[in-house]
């Protein structure tokens, strides 16, 4: 009943291949933005910002990047976590050398340095597939880690080895450092994530999309209809790269205010790998849909022994956290492969065509 489509009438191609097909979903997605820049910001407290609402946007902005290598290019990697220290350390570089910059710039500015290294990383990707390129990537991991941790001017001699954000200002607000309020964070991580998003769903929905779905359903009939294989895998490369950069700058700079070397480490990749997984490969709406998941569980599993009087320490609930995710990934890889984003495409589909029997 509430995706009834009657009356609703495509006359062209454009209408039926349109981004919203169903009127519904528009006023779907106007509901949630609604949530997300009104509602929110005057329901939440401190800890909703910083525990939930921040980490949920960041962590669905990095499997967006990877998802747009993996879900959509077929191209598989284990050094996410590696490429969003390249572009925290870039950013970091950026606002230190050049203190005036608009913090917005310097995180676009940071995935471009991100994206070159993870294109440079992607040329084994024209020579090697599959479980090999994932250890390839894993090797990226752990030569860029090493790399924050030895090259001393990352950041910028600092004692620690670590980075601390300063406190920026932006036309009037403090929106990164000790200072900075978490709405003004959460704010400005929604309108950057809103906007990698929109840039993203264009892509997707492409020429440029589609040619990085020929190349991962069989990249020789791909290459044998004229699709340059090089520009296709580096290309998906550099997006995704890209965003992962734009993605790591924020979670620096807009949530955790300082980052040592050992914070982009493997299990930080693997981390955003579960996301995608358990959200959808090839699914933007997998991505948010996963985060909130991978976020919200252990903030969930933290309040439910106190509301139902057991007592259990905290290493166990960490522990809990853990099992379940595992349970989860072996249980959507055989029973849902394509994901949250999948049952919710299952769900809209019956909604649809609802009393009617599927």
């Amino acid at each position: 009943m509430l995706y009834r489509t009657a009356g609703q009438f495509k006359t062209s191609y454009e209408a039926d291949f349109a981004l919203f097909p169903v009127k519904q979903d528009s006023i779907l997605l106007a509901a949630v933005l609604v949530l997300a820049f009104v509602v929110f910001p005057l329901t939440a407290n401190e800890f909703a910002f910083r525990a939930l609402l921040i980490p949920v946007l960041i962590y669905a902005l990095a499997a967006l990047g990877l998802n747009i290598l993996t879900g959509y290019a077929g191209q598989l990697s284990l050094g996410t976590g590696a490429f969003m220290g390249v572009g925290a350390y870039a950013c970091y570089k950026l606002i230190t050398i050049f203190p005036e910059m608009n913090l917005l710039v310097a995180i676009a500015l940071s995935g471009f340095f991100s994206a070159a290294v993870g294109v440079a990383f992607g040329l084994p990707s024209l020579r090697i597939k599959g479980f090999y390129l994932a250890i390839a990537t894993l090797a990226a991991q752990f030569f860029l880690v090493w790399l924050f941790e030895k090259w001393a001017w990352l950041y910028n001699y600092n004692a620690s080895g670590a980075i601390q954000v300063p406190n920026i200002d932006m036309f009037g607000f403090t929106v990164a450092g000790p200072r900075a309020p978490a709405i003004t964070q959460y704010y400005f991580v929604l309108i950057v994530v809103s906007i990698v998003t929109f840039f993203a769903i264009n892509v997707t929905r492409g020429r440029i999309g589609r040619i990085w779905k020929s190349v991962r359903d069989m990249d020789i009939a791909a290459e044998l209809v004229g699709i340059n294989l090089m520009k296709a895998k580096l290309s998906a490369f550099f997006v995704s790269s890209y965003v992962v950069g734009v993605a790591g700058a924020l979670f620096v700079f807009a949530w955790r205010g300082a980052a040592e070397p050992n914070l982009f480490d493997i299990p930080l990749s693997f981390r955003v790998l579960f996301i995608a997984i358990i959200g959808g490969l090839g699914s933007i709406l997998g991505n948010f849909l996963g985060a909130i998941l991978i976020v919200a569980l252990p903030v969930v599993l933290g309040f439910l022994p106190d509301v139902f009087g057991v007592p259990i320490s905290s290493s166990a609930v960490e522990h809990l956290n853990v099992m379940i995710i595992g349970a989860l990934i072996v249980t959507f890889l055989i029973v849902e492969p394509h994901g949250l984003a999948r049952f919710w495409a299952v769900i809209r589909e019956k909604l649809i065509i609802w009393p009617f029997p599927h």
